[in-house]
């Protein structure tokens, strides 16, 4: 079995991918979606989880991505990212939604990133955005960053051109394609809804709820 089925399955067991096609969620961006996905789970499901950092780590090594600090984006992409930065015994920081109004009023909490090679992973990457502004924060921060690692991407043609227009490569350990493919196999979803998901996968901004 590949490392995407291995994660497709292991976020169908612990409910983190659901189908509201009758009900369809909203994303932060305002989007329409016929389906969800809340990796926070994972740290609830020990053993799944292992098999996403341990997903991670197989990942860097197949496409040699090399850094010198892991960062994450509050509050989602902590656990993950920290994780990670254990297993592989690296720095690790995060990145603040938005500064603090005391303190310091630092944007990156944890550690100096300037003039190192910074990994950004995240949990989820809809639109990009978030990942983007995180990409976009550590490099006024002085840190050089190209590399995105997330857990699951939408795989949606706007959001490969905004990391490319941004200079970065986005890999990620499942698509959304691949979990519908292992849903339909499971028989969590029928071959009906499978082709409005997959219409909705292709024109997310102009998709109908039925």
């Amino acid at each position: 079995m590949n490392l995407e089925n291995t994660i497709a399955q292991a976020l169908l067991k612990i409910g983190a991918v659901g189908f509201s096609l009758d009900n369809p969620a909203t994303f932060t961006s305002g989007m329409k979606a016929p389906v969800y996905v809340d990796n926070r789970k994972f740290p609830f499901w020990p053993e799944e989880w292992k098999l996403v950092i341990e997903g991670f780590a197989q990942k860097i090594k197949e496409e040699n991505l090399s850094f010198d600090v892991i960062a994450g984006i509050e509050t989602a992409g902590i656990p993950h990212s920290s994780a990670l930065a254990f297993l592989l015994q690296k720095p690790s920081v995060f990145i603040r939604k938005k500064a603090k109004e005391h303190g310091t009023k630092k944007m990156i909490e944890g550690g100096e990133v300037r003039g190192k090679k910074v990994l950004l992973v995240e949990d989820l990457v809809t639109t990009g955005a978030s990942s983007l502004r995180g990409i976009e924060e550590l490099r006024r921060e002085g840190a050089v960053v190209s590399d995105c690692l997330v857990i699951v991407t939408y795989g949606f043609p706007q959001t490969q051109k905004a990391f490319s227009d941004a200079r970065a490569h986005l890999h990620h350990l499942a698509s959304f394609s691949s979990i519908l493919e292992e849903a339909l196999r499971l028989t969590r979803i029928t071959a009906e809804e499978v082709v409005i998901v997959k219409d909705w996968l292709e024109n997310p901004q102009e998709w109908i709820p039925r």
